[in-house]
C-alpha cells in the first residue's frame, strides 16, 4: 500500500466515522499506529499491506470513546468489504483476525497480528496508560514500551 493509497482510503473512513476526527480513537491515533506499525514490521516480518489497513480500520467502526465492546468485529466486517478485492484470502484472514481481537488484552504468535497489536498498543499514553510489555507479542513492542 503506497502512501497515496493510504491517504485515500484513511479520507474515504473518515467520512464515514461516527465520532470527532480529533478524539482519542480517531485520526492522529490512526497514523500512528501507522507509525509504529512499520516500524516494527521491519523486525518482525509482518505484512506491512496487512498492518497499514489495520491502522485505518481497527477503531474506525467505534460508536463512542469509551466501552465499546464489538467495534472490532465491526471493523473487522467494514476491512473485508473494503479490502477484499485487494487482499489475498490469507492476508484478509490477519486483517480480520488483528481487527477483531485488538481490543482483548491478548498476545499473538503469528507476526503479522502482533504487529498490528503491539502497534495500537505502543499508543496508549494518549489514554493515560502506560504500554506493558506482558502484552506485547514482538520482541521489539517489548523493548519499545517498557525498560
Amino acid at each position: 500500500m503506497t502512501d497515496a493509497q493510504f491517504s485515500q482510503l484513511e479520507a474515504e473512513l473518515f467520512d464515514e466515522y461516527p465520532l470527532p476526527l480529533a478524539g482519542l480513537h480517531g485520526a492522529k491515533h490512526w497514523r500512528k499506529v501507522d507509525h509504529y506499525g512499520r516500524l516494527l514490521s521491519v523486525r518482525s516480518g509482518a505484512d506491512l499491506e496487512v498492518v497499514r489497513r489495520f491502522a485505518l480500520f481497527h477503531d474506525s467502526q467505534r460508536f463512542t470513546e469509551g466501552c465499546d465492546p464489538e467495534h472490532g468485529l465491526r471493523a473487522a466486517h467494514r476491512a473485508r468489504q473494503y479490502c477484499a478485492d485487494e487482499l489475498n484470502r490469507e492476508q484478509m484472514q490477519l486483517l480480520w483476525l488483528a481487527c477483531e481481537g485488538h481490543s482483548r488484552g491478548m498476545c499473538s504468535d503469528d507476526p503479522t497480528v502482533g504487529t498490528c497489536w503491539d502497534a495500537d498498543r505502543l499508543d496508549l499514553g494518549r489514554l493515560g496508560i502506560t504500554p506493558c510489555t506482558a502484552y506485547m507479542s514482538t520482541l521489539y513492542g517489548q523493548q519499545l514500551s517498557g525498560p
